[in-house]
């Protein structure tokens, strides 16, 4: 009997998964209760669940059938952008007073995407049953982090939800516009590096083999400089798929130590820290997300301790990281916030002089976010700084690449003509 009745276990929730009815989406149209035409789209299992909301919405369906999937399917991925959207759109309808599941409900049926909608409606499921929003969004990590999700426990303990939405939807929008002046920074000083590498070897591969055959025709020695472009386009012609398989093996290789060595990681963080004008503009943008993290977490009502670790991780460098980390201990031991940054060495004497005002008037909160502001400008002004200086470096870089392979190749036919006059 007892070996009977272990065979009868009960489903996995793998097994109990493969009996829920599938949800598809389904287009609608019909009439409401003011007579007027109206359309738009579901999800359910099937016309008929469809049919049943609707009329408990109070609209009479006219027509109900399954959207067909699109031809070459490609689903679109959650952004970090998207997240910012929709914590925005929350933060503007709890302030206008509406209810958080009807809130949670209305923007998972209209978000474009699909992804989002399925995220949105498992939240949705999740406040629905009685779990609080903050532990709905826990499993979900990779969209919303640690930060966002104490952020939002802390404004339910406190019941200003829409006020800390607010400043989680302000935090996020402030990040984002950080991180992409810093891809638009890295990227032209990447683009002169990329065109400069195509533009010489285009001119190896394709034109310097053109001069060479007119050279082989001279019957003299070639000068040492049009000698060593000949060797270096005879090598790249013949071994080019070595180099490209080079470049390709230390691309993986640096990607995979950077994921799995933490040391890896901190040399290279504290390597581009010393990068000239680039280095700068680092060191800038990780005291603005430092003081903007802090800023956004004491506001919120998040003990300060727990707030400096946050801010450590937000930082984007292991050596803020390390620093602030260092700082917390310090702070946690009795020490205050503007001594212990100070004792660092890594933190300007105008950022730990505003947080010390902050720290002595009681507004920290206030003074952390001045001081974002002004390296967020700084950091600004960088970028459109080193936007305008490219250029010419880009016309000087690829200029002189260029001149040199040219004058190279003419210099044989220049000493023809000095030999022949």
């Amino acid at each position: 009997m007892a070996t009977a009745t272990a065979k009868r276990k009960p489903k996995t929730k793998k097994q109990a998964q493969k009996h829920q009815p599938k949800v598809f989406t389904y287009e609608w149209k019909g009439v409401n209760r003011d007579g007027a035409r109206t359309s738009g789209e579901l999800r359910g299992s099937s016309i008929a669940e469809i049919r049943t909301v609707l009329k408990n919405q109070g609209v009479t369906p006219k027509g109900v059938r399954k959207k067909s999937a699109p031809l070459f399917k490609s689903e679109k991925k959650i952004t970090a952008m998207d997240i910012a959207m929709i914590t925005r759109q929350i933060a503007t309808m709890l302030a206008a007073g509406v209810p958080l599941v009807t809130t949670i409900e209305l923007l998972g049926r209209g978000h474009e995407k699909a992804k989002v909608r399925e995220l949105l409606g498992t939240i949705l499921s999740d406040v629905q049953s009685g779990i609080p929003l903050s532990d709905s969004l826990r499993p979900h990590r990779q969209f919303f982090d640690g930060l966002y999700v104490d952020l939002v426990g802390a404004g339910e303990h406190s019941g200003a939800l829409d006020a800390v939405f607010d400043r989680i939807a302000t935090y996020r929008e402030k990040a984002e516009a950080l991180k992409s002046k810093i891809k638009k920074a890295l990227f032209y000083p990447a683009s002169v590096v990329v065109v400069a590498v195509a533009v010489t070897t285009v001119l190896l591969l394709f034109v310097v083999p053109q001069f060479e055959s007119i050279f082989a025709g001279f019957g003299a020695e070639l000068p040492a400089f049009t000698q060593m472009i000949v060797l270096l386009s005879r090598a790249l012609q013949s071994s080019w798929y070595i180099v490209l398989a080079l470049i390709i093996l230390f691309i993986y290789l640096f990607k995979k130590l950077h994921r799995s060595s933490e040391n890896f990681r901190d040399t290279v963080d504290a390597s581009i820290l010393k990068i000239p004008v680039f280095g700068d503009i680092l060191h800038k943008a990780a005291m603005a997300r430092f003081a903007r993290t802090l800023a956004t977490t004491f506001a919120a009502g998040v003990p300060l301790i727990d707030g400096l670790e946050s801010s450590a991780g937000a930082s984007g460098n292991a050596v803020y990281k390390k620093a602030l980390l260092k700082v917390r201990q310090e702070v946690m031991s009795g020490m205050q916030m503007n001594v212990a940054m100070r004792t660092t060495g890594l933190f300007p004497d105008m950022l730990i002089q505003m947080i010390m005002i902050g720290e002595e008037s009681g507004g920290l909160d206030e003074m952390l976010n001045k001081v974002s502001n002004i390296y967020e400008m700084q950091v600004d002004d960088a970028v459109d700084g080193l936007s305008s200086l490219i250029e010419p470096i880009m016309m000087v870089v690829i200029g002189t690449l260029v001149g040199a392979l040219i004058v190279g190749m003419y210099l044989p036919i220049f000493q023809l003509g000095n030999v022949i006059s």
